[in-house]
């Protein structure tokens, strides 16, 4: 049987499986990595499996479907997310009206609205963490089983909606393949680029849920859990030799956990097998402000390069309403930390959180200021569904739109959701734009900057952002 994995066409390059899906303005495209690991899966397992990521090849919609119906699969698996979900499912109507096949529709967004997409041409929809529902409906196809017997699955029969249950959290992930293997296999590396990290890149996960609280935070509550399932150091390691050895152009492995360090133990058993190997890599990853010094002295000696921090606010009310469960003047010290080290800093800042004034934005730019982070970015609370703040803000009278088709702006970037009484979505983006120019012009980070980029792969990896970002300020005009 053969089994298609599809990130479809749009008009945007969106990175669908990013956390923050729309049009970037620093060239940024993820890997499809959860259509990868569904494939690697499948093709363990036997089955005759291609990966299209029309996105990254830019595809059109009739050069898609040409590909499709060359590889004539009996089953497609098709990524959507909240932001081009209309325009996915038009893309399933028309493949479906020119040819005969199934199709289901995976990710984020339909794991919170399963018959939204039934109802719209969907065959199945598989929800949250589906490698092993895509191959159990692979074999329920084949008639090695049935259909009621998959669980984590939406269909219908006989009229109605059926969902077979939910599917346990794959536990072992050991088990799972690399997905650096099928990356090889399917894609080209250098379609694919993090501003961040040096290019060419590749993007890998050590583990999955995030046991972690945050209320906007959309994987662990919709998607993975927030049970933290670990690889063992043996097994992630290993996939970073093969890397090393197969994938000799990457630059940087980035490590696309939701907070890598949960088990403090376990990453610095990483570091040291990282080290006892002689990899000599570069690698950057997901953190939380509390990750003490002696790990994080650990992972730069392993060739850790960049931690991506979320600090969200500087306002320590509005960081407990959103149960962030970090304190202001802890997230202060790790920063001090990690700069004594050497290790270079994303801070993520996010506007527009419960609680949120004119005056706390600001706070969050002092507090922005203070950390001085290499790179900063300030963006919008997106609610997206499924999410505790979603839920809050919808009962509140605060959402502007369920409307999935107006989340996204004319450049492709994420809209202004949220307008409070005494915060209007206006003047969230014009303030989103003052301390973003207020941050960016400040001599402290300027300094910085200059003295963090002087080695020839940041340089260029800086240049190519500031590039990109000209291009994206002169297509907003």
């Amino acid at each position: 049987m053969k089994v298609l994995f599809l990130n479809p066409p749009h008009k945007f390059r969106i990175s669908r499986c990013s956390r923050w899906p729309e049009h970037t303005k620093s060239g940024t495209l993820y890997y499809p990595y959860w259509l990868a690991y569904a494939a690697g899966v499948l093709m363990n397992s036997g089955y005759e499996v291609t990966l299209i990521d029309a996105i990254a090849r830019n595809l059109t919609q009739e050069e898609t479907i040409a590909k499709i119906k060359k590889f004539n699969p009996e089953l497609v698996v098709v990524e959507t997310v909240t932001p081009t979900f209309f325009d996915d499912m038009k893309f399933v109507q028309t493949l479906k009206s020119e040819m005969s096949v199934k199709v289901c529709l995976v990710g984020t967004h339909v794991s919170v609205f399963p018959e939204e997409a039934l109802n719209l041409g969907a065959d199945f929809v598989a929800v949250k963490e589906y490698d092993y529902t895509v191959l159990d409906l692979a074999k329920a196809l084949e008639g090695k089983m049935k259909l009621k017997e998959v669980k984590g699955l939406y269909y219908k029969g006989d009229g109605k909606v059926i969902f077979t249950g939910e599917r346990e959290l794959v536990e072992n992930v050991d088990s799972l393949p690399f997905v650096s293997k099928v990356y090889k296999k399917f894609l080209r590396i250098e379609d694919y680029r993090y501003s961040l990290a040096r290019h060419p890149m590749i993007q890998v996960w050590s583990a999955r849920g995030c046991p972690n609280m945050c209320t906007f935070c959309q994987y662990p509550q919709v998607f993975s859990g927030r049970k933290f399932r670990a690889r063992s150091p043996e097994n992630f390691v290993a996939e970073l030799e093969w890397i090393k050895e197969n994938l000799p152009k990457v630059r940087e492995i980035f490590v696309e956990d939701d907070t890598m360090t949960v088990d403090k133990k376990r990453m610095i058993k990483i570091c040291r097998l990282i080290k006892e190997r002689e990899l000599d890599i570069v690698w950057s990853a997901n953190l939380r402000a509390d990750v003490p010094y002696e790990v994080l002295k650990e992972m730069k000696s392993a060739g850790f390069r960049m931690a991506i921090i979320g600090y969200e606010s500087g306002n320590q009310v509005i960081l407990n309403n959103v149960k962030k469960g970090i304190l202001v003047r802890r997230a202060i010290e790790f920063t001090r930390d990690a700069k004594k080290l050497g290790i270079m800093i994303f801070g993520c800042f996010m506007i527009g959180l419960p609680g949120e004034t004119r005056e706390t934005v600001y706070q969050t730019l002092e507090y922005a200021k203070k950390l001085n982070p290499d790179m900063a970015f300030f963006q919008q609370l997106v609610p997206f569904p499924g999410t505790e703040v979603y839920n809050w803000l919808k009962e509140k009278g605060y959402l502007l739109t369920e409307n999935w088709s107006e989340w996204l702006d004319e450049s492709g970037r994420l809209r202004f959701l949220v307008s409070y009484p005494n915060l209007s979505a206006e003047e969230m983006k014009k303030l989103r734009d003052e301390i973003t120019f207020k941050f960016y012009s400040s001599p402290k980070w300027i300094a910085q900057a200059i003295k963090h980029n002087l080695h020839p792969y940041e340089a260029i990896r800086l240049l190519n952002a500031i590039k990109d970002y000209i291009v994206f300020l002169k297509n907003k005009r």
